[in-house]
């Protein structure tokens, strides 16, 4: 298996529900690392994975409506506790969205999974991995 990984960054404000998030159930910021690896199981006609360049701003135009925001207030993450593990699949999600789109280009449809890991401190990070 092929992967190659892009990487940007997005700060985000939220809270919690729930006592097993302690003092998270209040307001507060996170500022996540997030890293988006393409898998494909053979290189497509040009030796790639994926356009690099292409991934990168894919992945930054992904993040663009959750970046400086609070996401309390975002109507389509309504009820959803945005946990670190959360933001990894929605992020995910976006990105497998955008390669049906064609936003990768077509060499990018080759692409069997995506893993996305948002990082939340040098000793912190979850993952998240979806098969197209």
């Amino acid at each position: 298996m092929f992967r190659v990984t892009v990487r940007d960054h997005m700060m985000i404000a939220h809270s919690f529900s729930g006592a097993v998030f302690g003092p998270a159930q209040s307001l507060h910021g996170a500022t996540y690392v997030v890293d988006a690896t393409f898998h494909r199981e053979d290189l497509d006609d040009d030796g790639i994975v994926v356009d690099i360049g292409r991934a990168g701003e894919q992945l930054h135009a992904a993040l663009a409506d959750l970046n400086y925001r609070n996401l309390d207030d975002d109507p389509s993450l309504a009820g959803t506790n945005t946990t670190t593990e959360v933001l990894a699949r929605v992020v995910a999600d976006r990105l497998a969205d955008r390669i049906h789109a064609g936003e990768l280009g077509d060499g990018a449809r080759g692409v069997a999974a995506i893993t996305v890991t948002l990082g939340e401190s040098p000793v912190a990070w979850a993952s998240y991995e979806r098969t197209l």
